[in-house]
């Protein structure tokens, strides 16, 4: 396999991308060309925030082909086009065979919650000290337990059983991707665990993944949250947060718990001024800028 470099000014990255489609290029991507460089540019802001450009200044495309004749016949191609003035090639080189499958893998290490607890994937031996885990492979579906706003999620289900509190419960699982909390909570004692999102693709997640951990629960679309819940966790962002503010707090029981997170630190205020009329919000846990917010309903 072969690989073919461009760099393209802003203006002419969709048609060049376009065009190497078009020459039967097996995938094309598209990269900062300054990236790791003071002239690096942010092209994604924050979570419920607008990306601050739509593209960058310079851009790497970088196009496959199955043979380096191929890379070299679509680069001569391009070169004569209009469409291609101020940009140029960088080069054509040969792809390392690599055990592709190996090296995703390798990215994917065993994840620790509480030194009892982990998130270990599939084709990794538990840890020494693991007497909980979720065994939970990558997938669609948003929740790995990679996430800080996932972890700090967990450490408070694992927190509460160590205390008792989630013995019994009834569990609501609100925006549950690909079920990692919905499991946690079934693997710390709750009694029903409901899960639900509005993506059948994380509905369909969250099952196949409950059966694989030995537990069981119910994943569905939103409508199947029913009643008043003990513990409800919805790890979402802030934006949606407010919307279903009122919601959520109707499905937490009272005395029940309500645990948000996919918060910013500087987003807390407004989150505790959207609950407030139901719930009052403090925060539970931070981590790399996130927060963990916790209400108790009266």
């Amino acid at each position: 396999m072969f690989e073919l470099r461009l760099i393209c000014p802003e203006d002419r990255v969709e048609p060049i991308c376009e065009a190497l489609e078009a020459l039967d290029a097996l995938s094309v991507s598209v990269e900062d060309a300054d990236a790791d460089t003071d002239a690096e540019q942010a092209l994604f802001g924050e979570p419920g925030l607008p990306p601050p450009a739509n593209s960058w200044e310079r851009s790497r495309v970088v196009a496959l082909f199955v043979s380096e004749a191929a890379a070299q016949e679509a680069a001569a191609l391009l070169a004569v086009q209009d469409f291609f003035s101020g940009c140029n090639v960088q080069s054509v080189a040969a792809v390392p065979d690599e055990d592709w499958v190996r090296l995703t893998q390798s990215q994917f290490a065993p994840v620790e919650i509480t030194p009892e607890f982990w998130i270990v994937p599939t084709w990794h031996e538990p840890p020494a000290g693991a007497v909980r885990m979720i065994r939970l492979d990558p997938g669609l579906a948003f929740g790995t337990g990679t996430h800080p706003t996932t972890r700090m999620c967990l450490r408070w289900i694992a927190a509460q059983a160590a205390g008792g509190g989630m013995e019994g419960q009834r569990v609501l699982d609100y925006g549950c991707g690909s079920g990692i909390l919905a499991i946690g909570a079934a693997l710390h004692g709750a009694s029903s665990v409901d899960a639900v999102d509005i993506d059948e693709a994380a509905v369909t997640s969250t099952i196949d993944n409950a059966q694989a951990n030995g537990v069981t629960l119910m994943a569905g679309l939103p409508d199947k949250a029913e009643g008043a819940y003990g513990v409800v966790l919805a790890n979402i962002l802030a934006t949606p947060l407010k919307v279903l503010a009122p919601l959520l707090c109707s499905h937490v029981a009272p005395g029940g718990s309500l645990v948000l997170a996919g918060v910013l630190e500087r987003q807390t205020a407004e989150l505790q001024e959207a609950y407030r009329p139901f719930i009052d919000l403090q925060v539970g846990d931070t981590q790399e800028g996130w927060v963990l917010l916790v209400g108790k309903a009266r």
